[in-house]
């Protein structure tokens, strides 16, 4: 079976964003994500792989066996968007997705040029109904690593 690759790795997030981002505003929508995520997750960031900002984890487990440990919320600053990984496939965030502004998808994924691009009241939203998701579903998302 394979290995998870992203996993908590230690790494300093600021000296992540501040080398990694290829831009003044990637770095301050990346402080600006880092803000919000802590206040909504209550936990603080942390590096996941070489390039995902996580925030608090639970542990998962697919049908196939595969299993392991994921961010509850989190976010990387790539270069054509930030990729935002908050989203959970409920109701309740099917209808608020429509109001975030203007992103892409793919399954689980939210794709951003810029925070000013989307409305970060409803980004709260739909963190939050991820977070819900995330308690009810997986193992205890209250762990920190």
């Amino acid at each position: 079976m394979a290995k998870t690759k992203t996993n908590y790795t230690g790494a300093d997030v600021a000296d992540f964003i501040n080398s990694y981002a290829d831009s003044e505003q990637k770095k301050a929508d990346s402080f600006r994500l880092i803000e919000l995520m802590q206040e909504w997750s209550g936990f603080e960031p942390k590096m996941w792989g070489p390039s995902i900002i996580g925030f608090g984890n639970y542990h998962y487990k697919y049908t196939s066996g595969h299993e392991g440990d994921a961010p509850i919320l989190g976010f990387s600053p790539r270069k054509a968007a930030f990729s935002l990984y908050v989203y959970s496939e409920t109701e309740k965030s099917k209808t608020l997705i429509a109001h975030l502004g203007k992103f892409k998808m793919s399954k689980a994924c939210i794709y951003v040029k810029k925070l000013s691009d989307i409305d970060t009241s409803v980004l709260k939203e739909i963190c939050m109904e991820s977070i819900e998701y995330i308690n009810e579903h997986h193992e205890c998302a209250c762990r920190e690593n």
